[in-house]
């Protein structure tokens, strides 16, 4: 499985991302049944890509996350490059689109090298 790295800041949340070549991170909420019932879907889609450096973080521990990435509902999926937003999907994610479009994005990833 990927190794989610808990992000329990906001310091922490942009030290993750920022200066890094590709990340993603997992946005949840507590007490959300979809986050965590599709976390455990979107572990093993990301351990298959360890290009990308996988993070979580919880709006209710870091609520400035919201403000800080315009995250109005949970779970969100942000995917990174070079600290810039590349992607996001939230809310309902189905996983075969999802998967695909992970690879597209590792694709994309490994082009800016």
């Amino acid at each position: 499985m990927a190794t989610f790295q808990e992000l329990t800041s906001i310091e922490a949340v942009r030290d993750f991302y920022l200066g890094q070549r590709a990340s993603f991170i997992y946005v949840s909420s507590p007490g959300c049944g979809v986050c965590a019932s599709l976390f455990p879907q979107i572990e093993p889609i990301l351990a298959s890509h360890p290009e990308f450096r996988s993070g979580h973080v919880d709006l209710g521990s870091v609520p400035e996350i919201a403000g800080e990435f315009s995250v109005f509902t949970a779970p969100a999926l942000l995917f990174f490059a070079n600290g810039k937003e590349i992607h996001r999907e939230v809310r309902i994610v189905p996983i075969e689109p999802f998967t695909k479009k992970v690879e597209q994005l590792s694709r994309l990833v490994a082009s800016l090298d």
